[in-house]
């Protein structure tokens, strides 16, 4: 597996972002190595709080989070997910596939024997946790999701594949702006990713909107990252937009970024449905402490499905942190931390 590993002087003079960065070396899957980047903040002994970011983001984005987050006393671990930020980036995107990157993300916590740890999940972030989550739940104190799910195609009928399949072929790849357009159109309305696979799948949705998204990553010639965040936050600063776009300085960096939208496993012969549904088993045993943070600016209805069938979701005070959309750590973050201090503090 050959990886690519960004210059250390795209990431100088951060915005706001004053963190040395850290490293562990885990296991590629095919007898190498990638070495992973992670923030480590806050007291050794402290208690863990291990932030785990989306698409097409990385640790920086929890950088208005760690402030209020360590001074509560606690130690926050917010790691880069393999393809983003300062971490390797295999150069194939044939390297990238839902299943490695749940063995790199599990990897690096029993590499760094992490346990005693509250989870904070946003974007795919949740997906390849809560699949550590359910194949690992010692480890894990509590949960905090926030915009996330764990998509398995329930609802939509095994005929139905090779029709949302042609439908997704016959997408249009648009640019940058179009795109952004084409997402916003009737957001709230569409609800989430996987309700809009069974709107399609019952021709009440000719092109769900999220199928624009996988296009665009995996095709357009101005797939760029930081102008995408620059169009999905409430705010975004020349600076800010510099950082995000940081970890991709050419096209061969990009891949683990282009391939995530695909690996959703939202078509019922998703090779990773199986592994889903079975991490869902394992989540209806789940008994500590869950929380649903969610948006009151992003379609956020998986929260009820953690809400109704996480056992420890079961009468914890659940929020809708208001005027943020998808990326809440960004939009919202000092409150979202509070958020999950006060969970904290409510679930000893």
């Amino acid at each position: 597996m050959q990886a690519s590993r960004t210059p250390d002087e795209r990431f100088q003079d951060l915005d706001n972002f004053p963190y040395q960065p850290n490293y562990h070396e885990i296991d590629n899957g095919e007898g190498g190595k990638l070495r992973m980047h992670y923030v480590n903040e806050g007291p050794k002994d402290a208690p863990i709080i291990f932030c785990i970011h989306g698409q097409p983001t990385w640790s920086y984005s929890f950088r208005k989070m760690i402030p209020p987050l360590t001074a509560a006393g606690y130690r926050v671990i917010a790691p880069d997910i393999v393809g983003f930020g300062r971490s390797d980036k295999p150069t194939q995107r044939s390297d990238y596939t839902f299943a490695r990157h749940v063995q790199w993300m599990h990897d690096f916590v029993r590499g760094m024997n992490l346990n005693n740890i509250t989870l904070v999940a946003q974007d795919w972030g949740g997906p390849i946790t809560l699949r550590i989550v359910a194949a690992d739940p010692d480890r894990f104190a509590r949960v905090v999701v926030t915009n996330t799910g764990l998509a398995d195609a329930r609802g939509i009928p095994d005929e139905m594949a090779a029709k949302l399949r042609q439908l997704l072929d016959d997408t249009p790849v648009l640019n940058t702006q179009e795109t952004n357009a084409a997402m916003r159109e009737d957001l709230m309305e569409r609800g989430s990713f996987q309700e809009q696979t069974q709107n399609a799948s019952n021709d009440k949705d000719p092109t769900p909107p999220f199928m624009y998204w996988i296009k665009h990553c995996d095709a357009s010639d101005d797939f760029n990252p930081g102008a995408m965040m620059s169009l999905w936050l409430n705010s975004c600063s020349a600076e800010e937009q510099r950082a995000y776009a940081a970890p991709f300085p050419a096209e061969e960096y990009l891949q683990g970024a282009r391939q995530f939208p695909s690996l959703i496993p939202l078509f019922p012969d998703d090779v990773e449905v199986p592994a889903n549904r079975k991490a869902w088993e394992a989540l209806r045993t789940f008994d500590k402490p869950f929380l649903t943070a969610f948006t009151d600016g992003d379609p956020g209805s998986t929260d009820i499905q953690f809400q109704e069938e996480v056992p420890g979701a079961k009468g914890q005070k659940h929020v809708t942190i208001k005027d943020a959309m998808h990326y809440t750590q960004e939009d919202q973050g000092e409150e979202f931390a509070r958020v999950v201090i006060e969970f904290i503090k409510a679930n000893p």
